[in-house]
């Protein structure tokens, strides 16, 4: 193999770059991005970029002489728009095109919008320097979606004196991959900081001056954030024969077809260590799939599962919220740890006879620490929750 085209510029497409060269990889890499930036870190944007304590130049994954010590041939500020797998060429954006004999897909996701005219999503630099201009005291934010990434922004908004509306569907935020219990507490402490949060409400369109509910209601705002999810980018791989399903789908190795694998936000792959197909969109997670990518598509003899605990994290004013495992389709609850009035608890998650996933509220790292082995070994429920687990 002489030719490597990774097609993605971020936390993923990054690592599959850098983890081909450190593997000893001594030919071509072609990193094509969409952005005209350098590879920079995504979570800050929501957190300490949109609340003015870091600056773009904070947000760099590597520094220009990182970057030159790869030996990339990078294109910034192209995108892919086909891919013939026959003569392995990838089509980029301005008609140029990038022949390959190893490709590795990392093209992420974009964010769902909500129809009508305006608004902002929040996914980019650019998105979030946009938004971080209009945010202020006095002005009034509404939030479209609850989520983690609506969460960070309405407590981020709220401590730069903004009046934040925070609208959500379900009548309990983030109850479908948290639980009730959980979700009840995040949604306490915006209710504590002033957030107006209201549940059960549906947005059928962003207005000129705020948005419009189902039940006719119209909500003021000065700015509107839609935070209602996000797409796979895998348009540019239609016809290209791929399997597409919420995602580019790969095998346990991250395969999606002989010498094509995927990598971060993108992938859809099979998880050997829950059993399960899972497309994860979490920082930790893009970065140990873009070296596992790498290291399989170099070593095809000696590929190893992708089998990883997954993590993540979130901060909303003083709570630091931490994760591992699986807990979307997650069947039982129980508090093992802490106080959950004090917001300072281990909750412990399962999915059949399994523990599938561990999340703390307020607690140091190291409380988490022995329930993320546990996950990784596959313990069962009853052997590591025990009886005297508060159930949630």
């Amino acid at each position: 193999m002489k030719r490597v085209a990774v097609v993605g510029v971020s936390a993923a497409g990054l690592a599959a770059a850098e983890t081909l060269r450190r593997e000893g990889f001594e030919g071509s890499i072609t990193l094509v991005g969409d952005e005209p930036r350098l590879p920079y870190d995504r979570p800050p944007l929501s957190k300490q970029f949109l609340a003015a304590r870091w600056e773009p130049d904070r947000l760099a994954l590597r520094s220009p002489a990182d970057l030159r010590g790869l030996d990339l041939d990078l294109r910034l500020g192209v995108s892919a728009t086909g891919l013939d797998r026959g003569a392995r060429t990838v089509r980029l954006s301005d008609g140029g095109q990038v022949l390959y004999e190893g490709l590795i897909v990392a093209t992420g996701v974009r964010p769902r919008r909500l129809p009508g005219h305006g608004g902002h999503v929040l996914r980019t630099l650019d998105d979030a320097l946009a938004l971080r201009s209009r945010l202020g005291p006095g002005r009034r934010l509404v939030v479209v979606g609850a989520g983690f990434l609506g969460a960070e922004t309405a407590a981020v908004a709220r401590g730069l004196g903004c009046e934040v509306v925070l609208l959500e569907p379900a009548p309990v935020p983030l109850a479908h991959a948290v639980g009730e219990t959980v979700g009840q507490v995040l949604s306490g402490a915006h209710l504590e900081h002033g957030v107006d949060l209201r549940t059960g409400v549906t947005v059928t369109a962003i207005t000129d001056g705020g948005v419009r509910l189902a039940d006719g209601e119209w909500v003021a705002a000065d700015e509107v954030l839609a935070a209602i999810g996000s797409l796979p980018n895998t348009e540019w791989l239609a016809g290209s024969g791929l399997p597409l399903d919420d995602g580019l789908v790969c095998d346990q190795f991250c395969e999606a077809a002989p010498a094509i694998y995927a990598a971060g936000d993108v992938a859809r792959w099979h998880n050997p260590l829950f059993g399960a197909w899972m497309r994860v969109e979490h920082r930790t997670n893009a970065a140990e799939q873009g070296m596992a990518a790498a290291r399989n598509l170099l070593n095809p003899r000696a590929r190893k599962p992708f089998a990883p605990v997954p993590y993540f994290w979130s901060d909303q004013y003083d709570m630091k919220i931490q994760a591992y495992g699986y807990l979307r389709g997650h069947e039982a609850i129980a508090i093992v740890d802490g106080d959950v009035g004090e917001r300072r608890f281990v909750a412990a998650y399962r999915t059949g006879d399994r523990l599938a996933g561990a999340l703390s509220v307020g607690m140091p790292p190291k409380a988490l620490r022995p329930w993320r082995q546990a996950i990784a070994a596959g313990a069962k429920w009853h052997e590591i929750v025990g009886k005297t687990a508060i159930a949630a």
